[in-house]
């Protein structure tokens, strides 16, 4: 793959996804000492930047494909994405979930009007029952990450990014089965071929980190994170996408996501969930080595479930 293929991806999904805004804080540049540039995909359709790809995909079936239905394996973005993606187009869509999937994500997923089956907390689980229903019903498999038409279009959030502000010295980004990296990597370096790109992915979840440094792929066992979107492990296209264009992945905390988190809410009035926090997580772990540089960060989405919130601030006013 390459920028073209980006660029196309774009021309086919820019009147249907939400070209989402580019956000700066002082408070965060006087952190890092950077002009630091938030693409923020918690504002695109579905709240996360997965409606791209989904979109990307689905346009792109055939007749005969679009009448059998699709199928996917996600803990929610990639879910509610192609819900939304196959309700626009005609199609019918089936979402295998995890059973520890988000409340708010199952509950937007089955808004959208897919059907939901769920499945054990594992991702050969996912994967065992995402292929039975194929089997049996003939559905066309639209993975969360693993395909280049999801690739390219997840790429175009940072093609518009660089396109709108320009040339940077890094961009960081979430990295879980890596379709988001890819297409971040693939335009960052088709546009502004000397920036960094660095993908951040959680201590608790360390598979890609370890896959990266060990050149072959590790499965993610039990990953313990509250970053539910980066729970996956890297498929062979995301892998070998990363192994050309990305030049470094680096591990933050759970305390850092949280803190990063709380960098979104407090300071920028931003609701980010821990897995689009990680990319800030991980530039404010690296800022020392970073002053006066340009950098982008992508913020990969915003579902998170609020209920204990305000079921709080319920029992203050009761």
């Amino acid at each position: 793959m390459e920028l073209s293929d980006i660029r196309e991806a774009y021309e086919r999904i820019k009147d249907t996804i939400v070209k989402t805004p580019v956000m700066t804080s002082t408070t965060v540049d006087g952190i890092t000492g950077c002009q630091v540039y938030f693409k923020c995909e918690n504002f695109q359709r579905v709240g996360a930047f997965k409606f791209r790809g989904a979109f990307n995909t689905v346009s792109q079936l055939t007749k005969e494909e679009r009448a059998r239905g699709v199928i996917a394996h996600s803990s929610g973005n990639h879910a509610q994405a192609l819900a939304l993606a196959a309700e626009m187009l005609g199609v019918r869509a089936t979402i295998v979930m995890p059973h520890n999937s988000p409340a708010v994500k199952v509950a937007a997923t089955k808004g959208y009007g897919a059907e939901v089956v769920f499945c054990e907390n594992t991702t050969e689980s996912r994967a065992s029952v995402a292929n039975e229903l194929m089997e049996k019903h003939g559905f066309t498999l639209i993975h969360p990450y693993n395909d280049n038409r999801i690739i390219a279009g997840a790429g175009t959030a940072a093609l518009e990014l660089i396109e709108e502000i320009g040339q940077l010295d890094y961009i960081f980004c979430p990295v879980g089965g890596g379709g988001l990296l890819s297409g971040t990597s693939i335009a960052t370096k088709g546009l502004c071929p000397e920036s960094k790109v660095i993908a951040v992915e959680p201590q608790n979840a360390d598979d890609a980190y370890q896959s990266f440094r060990a050149n072959k792929i590790f499965p993610s066992v039990n990953p313990n994170t509250i970053a539910d979107g980066l729970r996956t492990q890297l498929g062979e296209l995301t892998f070998e996408v990363i192994q050309k264009y990305v030049d470094d992945i680096i591990l933050v905390s759970e305390q850092e996501i949280l803190d990063a988190m709380r960098i979104f809410w407090e300071r920028m009035k931003l609701v980010v969930e821990p897995s689009g926090a990680v990319s800030l997580a991980g530039l404010l772990k690296m800022s020392e080595d970073l002053s006066d540089c340009k950098i982008g960060v992508i913020i990969s989405g915003g579902n998170i479930d609020l209920t204990e919130f305000f079921e709080l601030y319920s029992k203050q006013i009761s």
